[in-house]
């Protein structure tokens, strides 16, 4: 592979990640569409290297998030054709290893993708959280203005009162 992954393809790796328990995952499905294998394959191979895999490398997902993934992204139902177990997910450190596990061409390409997606997506976590923090200094800054505001309209319309009606005479008074 040469020159600079195509940033339609990032896109489209992007859109696969899942934010589940915290963490940015991306499903074994996806992951073996990518990789260009059966998801049955691509567990089989992570069953036999399990000890590449550690909890923060890859989990199984609880029944009641699967539950929730099913009605988010359309998964059928088991009995109509669709999963019959609980999907593994991969972080990116997981996706990373699952290509070396692999070692195809193909995975290995799309490994590279998949990396960069996952790098991409963290860039754009620190620049919202870099605007969130500009956002908040400003609030803070125009905070104080009001009252500022507030004390100058006051001052102006105390100028605005006109003088009292007795005028006081130049000179001395002699009364």
């Amino acid at each position: 592979m040469q020159g600079k992954t195509s940033p339609l393809i990032v896109k489209n790796v992007e859109s696969l990640i899942r934010e589940i328990r915290g963490h940015k995952v991306m499903l074994d499905s996806s992951l073996a569409a990518l990789y260009g294998i059966q998801t049955g394959r691509l567990n089989e191979r992570v069953k036999r290297n399990r000890d590449r895999f550690p909890d923060d490398f890859m989990f199984q997902l609880s029944q009641k998030e699967f539950d929730v993934l099913i009605s988010q992204i359309a998964i059928s139902k088991p009995g109509r054709g669709g999963r019959r177990k609980r999907p593994f997910v991969f972080t990116e450190h997981g996706a990373i290893m699952l290509a070396g596990v692999l070692n195809t061409e193909r995975a290995i390409e799309a490994s590279i993708y998949v990396v960069r997606a996952f790098v991409r997506m963290r860039e754009l976590i620190v620049t919202q959280e870099v605007v969130a923090d500009k956002l908040a200094a400003l609030e803070r800054r125009i905070a104080g203005h009001d009252e500022d505001i507030g004390n100058i309209v006051a001052a102006i319309r105390q100028l605005m009162v006109p003088p009292s009606a007795k005028k006081r005479r130049i000179g001395f008074d002699r009364t």
